[in-house]
């Protein structure tokens, strides 16, 4: 698979664009994610002519609006230069399948930037710049390098990567009924794991050559909203035993016992998901099934990313 393409907060891959010339590079970002992501750098800041080193900014709270100014002069205000630069980038995302942000930056924080107020700060902000990229682009999947040191939120993030990578490539070879009714079938399991699926295979029950384009927007809308709810172990429980009942002629009384135990052990938190997903992995093998065969469930991602190694 070619490499996916993710904007990125410069800093982050270790670009000087710092307000002090420096960088934040993340270790994890440049190794483990550089191998599958072709990530695609933005520096608002600079973008916009502040320059490297600058002068800081940071958010204010004036009335019922938060702007950008100068920390040393309040005068100094990039509130408006920033929307901009979203807007006019807005091409640019438009080709990205995720994005990362930088943490607690006052252009490009994803949530809990600091705000002041009256020589009093809260962390309840939003960057000024990403703030507008998000609303610009709802589909896209956004993080921030903070939040992923969490192994759910790194996975959650990563995954809708994927899905939205795999969205597109659908839109590319042609949206048909058909095509978004396998797109569904093969992600059915996912939603499973964040939420009930029902309500989205009801709406592409309607699915016809003539209402395609409406579906399929509300259809990606709805899903992109699923997934960033973190996929809970209950769900994931539910799922696997799911899984399990596609292999109920196949099992040995042996196997099944084995297999209903490695499940109950991850139900209770004392194993990772990789155990029974590989345990599943190896009677499917002797046992294969079509459905679970095209389900991205189990492979939802390179295995090489080690992600469910840790949920």
């Amino acid at each position: 698979m070619k490499k996916i393409p993710v904007g990125i907060s410069s800093c982050l891959i270790g670009q000087n664009v710092r307000f002090d010339g420096g960088h934040k590079r993340d270790a994890y970002i440049t190794g483990s994610l550089a191998e599958f992501f072709e990530f695609h750098p933005f520096c608002p800041e600079v973008e916009i002519g502040l320059g490297t080193p600058r002068p800081t900014i940071h958010l204010i709270k004036a009335g019922m609006t938060v702007r950008c100014v100068g920390v040393k002069d309040p005068e100094f205000d990039v509130t408006d230069r920033l929307r901009n630069h979203a807007e006019k980038q807005k091409h640019l995302h438009a080709n990205l399948c995720g994005y990362i942000l930088k943490k607690g930056s006052p252009s490009c924080g994803m949530e809990r930037v600091k705000v002041y107020e009256q020589h009093q700060s809260h962390k309840d902000g939003v960057g000024i710049y990403a703030q507008e990229m998000m609303r610009l682009n709802p589909l896209l999947p956004t993080e921030e390098e903070g939040r992923m040191g969490d192994a759910g939120l790194r996975e959650n993030f990563i995954q809708r990567v994927y899905v939205y990578y795999r969205w597109k490539e659908m839109l590319e070879t042609g949206l048909t009924p058909s095509a978004l009714t396998q797109f569904h079938a093969r992600h059915k399991l996912i939603i499973m794991s964040h939420n009930d699926y029902r309500d989205m295979g009801q709406l592409l029950a309607g699915v016809t050559k003539t209402n395609i384009e409406q579906i399929a927007e509300q259809y990606i809308s709805q899903l992109m909203i699923t997934l960033k709810k973190v996929a809970s172990r209950k769900n994931h429980v539910n799922v696997l035993q799911h899984i399990q009942g596609y292999l109920k002629k196949d099992l040995t009384a042996d196997d099944k016992a084995e297999l209903c135990e490695i499940i109950e052990r991850y139900r209770n938190g004392y194993i990772p998901l990789i155990v029974p997903i590989t345990l599943l992995k190896h009677h499917f093998r002797k046992s294969p099934d079509p459905y679970i065969e095209d389900s991205y469930y189990m492979s939802p991602y390179p295995q090489e990313l080690r992600l469910i190694n840790q949920l």
